[in-house]
């Protein structure tokens, strides 16, 4: 019988980026109950160096880190043109904040404390419309919880 080809039939590969320990383990092990695969970094920087297209399907990362921020990260990603799925979990409730990610083509902007399953529910919209526009446009994504 022939493998199938479509893009479903690799199990998805999150990047969970977050300079706090117990976030990443935390965000990492709720992954792991969703049976959802996902690797995980304590800086953008660490990140990129071992990034490379198509490699992840969708990315949850922080907004302040040492180094560059989430939101500089995100404005990096899509300047190379990636339209991968970002979704930001931080404490960071200023709306100008939040303004600024969803500009730059945040999938969705989740405050914390967060819910396992608003994240769950943004985090499957997002596998779902991954590959499905490939300019980026992701017209009818969630916004914030």
């Amino acid at each position: 019988m022939p493998a199938k080809t479509n893009r479903l039939s690799k199990a998805p590969l999150i990047a969970i980026i977050d300079d706090d320990e117990a976030v990443r383990e935390a965000l990492s092990d709720l992954l792991l109950v969703l049976d959802l695969s996902c690797r995980t970094f304590d800086r953008a920087e660490a990140f990129m160096a071992e990034y490379t297209p198509g490699s992840f399907d969708c990315l949850i990362t922080d907004v302040s880190m040492p180094g560059q921020s989430g939101l500089d990260l995100l404005q990096h990603l899509r300047r190379i043109g990636s339209s991968m799925p970002v979704i930001i979990v931080t404490a960071d409730t200023n709306p100008t904040t939040r303004s600024r990610a969803m500009r730059d083509g945040a999938y969705a902007y989740l405050t914390k404390p967060i819910s396992s399953d608003a994240l769950f529910r943004h985090l499957q919209s997002a596998l779902r419309h991954v590959g499905s526009s490939p300019d980026g446009d992701e017209q009818g994504k969630p916004s914030d919880d």
